[in-house]
C-alpha cells in the first residue's frame, strides 16, 4: 500500500500453492488501522503484504488474490477493508472477478471494500489508469491510489475514493518545507474534489501535527499501532487535540454520537415506486437517504412530503417510474463528533425542513446513521 512502510522479510518470495489456491508470498499479512485523527476511532483496516507480489501467470495471480480475499475476510469481519492490488493484477479481469466472488462468499459487499492500486501509478498510461478505475467501480468496489505520484488533473478526473500520501514523504515532515508544500497542495486538491487523503507511516508527534495542519484527517502508522496489531486490538490514543476542537466549552460536551439511529439508504438512481415500497413496508420509517457509489448522501426523501407527492391525485402515474431523486431534498449532514448545538443550528437552517432527519457521516463522507431532531431537542430540554 504505502511503499517504505513495510516490514520486509528476508529471502525470495515463495510460489508455493500457486495457482492451486495459495499465496504468491510467504502468506503473512500486516493489518494497519486507519485512524480518524479527529475522534481517534479506527475507521477501516488496511491490509499490506510484507513483500511485493511477484510477476506471475494469470492463473497464479487469480489464485493469490483469491487467497488474499479469504484470509483478510477471515481475520476482519466488521471494519471496512482496504486491500492492495498491483496494477498488473488489476488489469486481469479474472483477478477482479475472483476478488468479488470470494468477498461475497465471506459476507462482504464490494462497497465495503476499497482496492488500493499500487505505488507505481506514475508509470501507467493515463487511458489505462482511467480504464482500471472504471473496471474496479463497475464491480462495486471503491478505488484508491497508493501514491500521490499522479498528475493532479488525472487525480481529479479519475476521482478515486482516497489516495495515500507516501510514507517517505510523511517521514520528511515537518523538516523539509518542499514536502510540506506538496502535502498541503495535494490535500487541497483532493478535498476540493471529494477525494480523501490518507497519511501513511505516521511515526512521530511532529509528523502528526504537520498532517493535521495540512487538513488530513486519515492516517495510519507506528504512532498508532505496531506490526502486531490485529482488528479488534486497541490502538494507542491519538495525541493532542485536532485544531477544530479548540475552544469547545461545557455546553458542547453533548455530542451527536449519542443520538445516532440506523438509516435506510438506497441508490441515487432508484425509482419512486421502489422507495414507495420501502416506506409501505416500514410505517415507522421517517426518511430514506439516497447515496452515490461511495455511500455518500446525495439526497434525502422525507416520508410525509414524498407520500404526499406520490399518493396524491395522479401522483403514481406522474412519479412511480421516474427517479425518486426528483422528489428529494438536499441532505443536511453532520459528523458524529459534532456538538448537539451545532447539529440543531444546521437542522434549523431551512424553516420548512427544521424537523427533517439529519444524516450523520464519517470522515470518508459515508453515511453512518441519522439523527431525529426531536431527540436532540428533548435531550437539551432535560439538561
Amino acid at each position: 500500500m504505502c511503499a517504505q512502510y513495510r516490514a520486509r522479510a528476508a529471502g525470495p518470495p515463495s510460489l508455493e500453492g500457486a495457482p492451486g489456491g495459495g499465496p504468491l508470498s510467504d502468506g503473512a499479512l500486516l493489518f494497519r488501522p486507519i485512524v480518524d485523527l479527529d475522534s481517534g476511532a479506527v475507521l477501516a483496516a488496511a491490509i499490506e503484504e510484507p513483500r511485493d507480489v511477484p510477476e506471475s501467470s494469470p492463473d497464479a495471480l487469480v489464485s493469490h488474490f483469491s487467497w488474499l480475499a479469504r484470509r483478510a475476510s477471515a481475520e476482519e469481519a466488521l471494519l471496512p477493508l482496504v486491500l492492495p492490488l498491483a496494477v498488473p493484477a488489476a488489469e486481469d479481469p479474472g483477478v477482479l472477478r475472483v476478488l468479488e466472488h470470494e468477498l461475497r462468499r465471506a459476507g462482504r459487499r464490494p462497497r465495503d471494500v476499497t482496492l488500493m492500486l499500487g505505488t507505481n501509478l506514475s508509470s501507467v498510461d493515463r487511458d489505462s489508469l482511467r480504464q482500471l478505475v472504471e473496471r474496479v467501480r463497475e464491480l462495486g468496489f471503491r478505488c484508491a491510489f497508493g501514491t500521490v505520484s499522479v498528475p493532479p488533473d488525472l487525480l481529479v478526473e479519475t476521482a478515486p475514493f482516497l489516495f495515500a500520501i507516501d510514507a517517505g514523504i510523511v517521514a520528511s515532515l515537518p523538516a523539509e518545507e518542499r514536502y510540506v508544500g506538496v502535502v498541503e497542495g495535494v490535500t487541497r486538491i483532493g478535498r476540493g474534489s471529494g477525494i480523501f487523503p490518507m497519511a501513511c507511516g505516521v511515526s512521530t508527534h511532529a509528523q502528526l501535527t504537520a498532517v493535521r495542519s495540512a487538513g488530513i484527517r486519515l492516517a495510519h502508522g507506528p504512532l498508532f499501532a505496531d506490526d502486531a496489531w490485529r482488528p479488534g486490538d486497541r490502538i494507542r490514543p491519538v495525541p493532542g487535540d485536532p485544531p477544530a476542537a479548540a475552544g469547545r466549552g461545557e455546553k458542547d460536551e453533548l455530542r451527536v454520537s449519542a443520538f445516532i439511529a440506523p438509516l435506510v439508504s438506497m441508490d441515487s438512481e432508484v425509482t419512486a415506486e421502489e422507495v414507495l415500497d420501502v416506506f409501505t413496508q416500514d410505517t415507522a420509517l421517517n426518511s430514506v437517504v439516497l447515496t452515490d457509489h461511495r455511500e455518500r448522501p446525495v439526497a434525502v426523501l422525507d416520508r410525509s412530503r414524498f407520500l404526499l407527492a406520490v399518493t396524491g391525485p395522479y401522483g403514481h402515474a406522474l412519479h412511480a417510474k421516474r427517479p425518486a431523486r426528483r422528489l428529494a431534498d438536499a441532505p443536511r449532514t453532520v459528523r458524529r463528533d459534532f456538538p448537539v448545538w451545532e447539529a440543531l443550528r444546521i437542522a434549523g437552517a431551512e424553516r420548512e425542513q427544521v424537523h427533517d432527519d439529519v444524516v450523520v457521516v464519517n470522515e470518508f463522507g459515508q453515511c453512518t446513521g441519522i439523527i431525529h431532531v426531536g431527540d436532540l431537542i428533548r435531550a437539551l430540554s432535560r439538561g
